[in-house]
């Protein structure tokens, strides 16, 4: 049942805040299927087994559903552009939301599912500052766990104006969890992969 689930401990949020730069427009609200978006497909996704989930963007006025928002914090770099970065938006959702944990996933990543996200909650402990997926293609940072512990650390980069994930798991206790399967892990970058992932 909706909003009732063994997650209630944790936040589910769609990373949809991306610049698309390869794609040419935004991804998040390409049409997938018979959804009439990327972000609506995982926002209906993980709707049902999540108390908590939002869509982690820079604008919450582009999108044409109802869902919970959280644009991020805004932070400006030395051509004093506005920064568009995971690092920032992990950094924002831990600064205004009260979750010790959050669930990230992608919103260009359309076959990561429940299974998935599973297995890696099922190696949470305590000791861990996060929890990411890896196949044979290496790592996914925004298909993953991260704690409230990050946050500092997350302050820290943004300041030194280092935005990489990548860093910030090898700077804390990360464990990694393997998969095989690689359709999970599909990522729509530019117009080659979209095409394909719809065929898929």
């Amino acid at each position: 049942m909706e909003g009732e689930s063994k997650y209630d401990d944790i936040a589910c949020i769609i990373f949809a805040g991306g610049k698309s730069s390869r794609m040419g427009e935004d991804k998040a609200l390409l049409p997938f299927k018979e959804h009439s978006s990327m972000a609506k497909l995982q926002w209906e996704k993980f709707k049902p087994f999540f108390k908590n989930i939002y869509i982690s963007t820079k604008n919450k006025d582009k999108f044409d559903f109802d869902a919970n928002y959280i644009e991020d914090i805004d932070f400006f770099g030395d051509d004093n552009e506005l920064i568009f970065s995971p690092a920032v938006a992990m950094y924002s959702i831990f600064k205004k939301l009260d979750f010790d944990k959050i669930f990230v996933i992608s919103v260009d990543t359309p076959f990561f599912d429940m299974e998935h996200f599973e297995k890696l909650y099922s190696f949470d402990n305590n000791a861990l500052d996060i929890i990411i997926s890896r196949n044979k293609f290496g790592i996914h940072p925004l298909c993953a766990i991260y704690k409230k512990s990050c946050e500092d650390e997350l302050h820290k980069m943004i300041e030194q104006n280092v935005h990489k994930l990548r860093i910030l798991t090898k700077n804390l206790n990360t464990y990694y969890v393997d998969y095989e399967d690689e359709k999970a892990f599909i990522n729509i970058n530019n117009k080659y992969e979209y095409e394909r992932a719809l065929k898929l």
